[in-house]
């Protein structure tokens, strides 16, 4: 497909990835961005699909351009506006408190995407499956493999509104980043995680046959239990890990 037909996936494929870099702490404050030129090379798109994903940027108050020098990671601006930090991680009960507040974005997440993924969606999803499933098979970290499922099932969605936000919680929604949840499962920690990637390929399945409703219930089931489990490998008094 000509580039140009791309040029809206290709724009949010580059503020993701250099939004995520910022919102998980590998840019930070003060730190300069590729330049232009690099950027283009990385990604392999157009002046004008960078210049389009830097005005993204800078419109999300991630970053400002300073001419004639280049483009920095400026601090997010302090207001009213919705936010989840790191610090906002403090119990159990606010990863519980997370969990939830996923049940209801997501499950809808997953009934769109149903309606509306693509061929091209299916090959992300596969992929992300195959990574996690490599991951625990190779005693591996299965977190980001586990967050780009989620992400897929956003992007699938065709509401850029989903990515955004998924994009902007990062890896900290996978409640095992933030609690022992490996260590104090029952099964172990390989029939753990074997078992959260069954609920992937229910998830997937269901969106692969654009079936909605099984998708819904089937992704409302997967964090259902991922809160489930966690409430019963955590003692109430539990903290998490620094």
């Amino acid at each position: 497909m000509p580039r140009t037909r791309r040029a809206r996936g290709l724009v949010s494929e580059v503020v993701d990835n250099l939004s995520g870099s910022i919102r998980q702490g590998q840019l930070q404050q003060g730190d300069k961005l590729p330049t232009e030129a690099e950027i283009m090379t990385r990604f392999d798109v157009s002046r004008t699909v960078v210049r389009e994903a830097i005005s993204r940027l800078q419109a999300s108050g991630l970053v400002e351009t300073r001419h004639g020098i280049g483009t920095f990671v400026i601090a997010p601006p302090e207001s009213g506006n919705f936010k989840i930090a790191p610090e906002d991680f403090a119990t159990v009960a606010d990863v519980i408190a997370l969990l939830e507040l996923r049940i209801s974005l997501e499950t809808e997440a997953a009934g769109l995407a149903a309606q509306r993924r693509t061929p091209a969606n299916l090959v992300q999803l596969e992929n992300a499956l195959k990574g996690f499933h490599d991951a625990i098979q190779n005693d591996q970290d299965a977190v980001p493999s586990d967050f780009q499922f989620h992400m897929e099932v956003a992007r699938s969605t065709g509401n850029q509104h989903f990515a955004d936000l998924m994009t902007y919680l990062g890896t900290m929604i996978i409640p095992r980043t933030r609690v022992n949840t490996l260590q104090n499962a029952p099964e172990g920690r390989l029939q753990y995680l074997l078992r959260v990637h069954g609920e992937h390929e229910n998830i997937y399945a269901a969106i692969r046959q654009q079936d909605s409703e099984s998708a819904r219930a089937a992704m409302r089931t997967h964090l259902s239990n991922s809160r489930e489990r966690l409430r019963k490998s955590q003692p109430p008094e539990t903290m998490l890990k620094g």
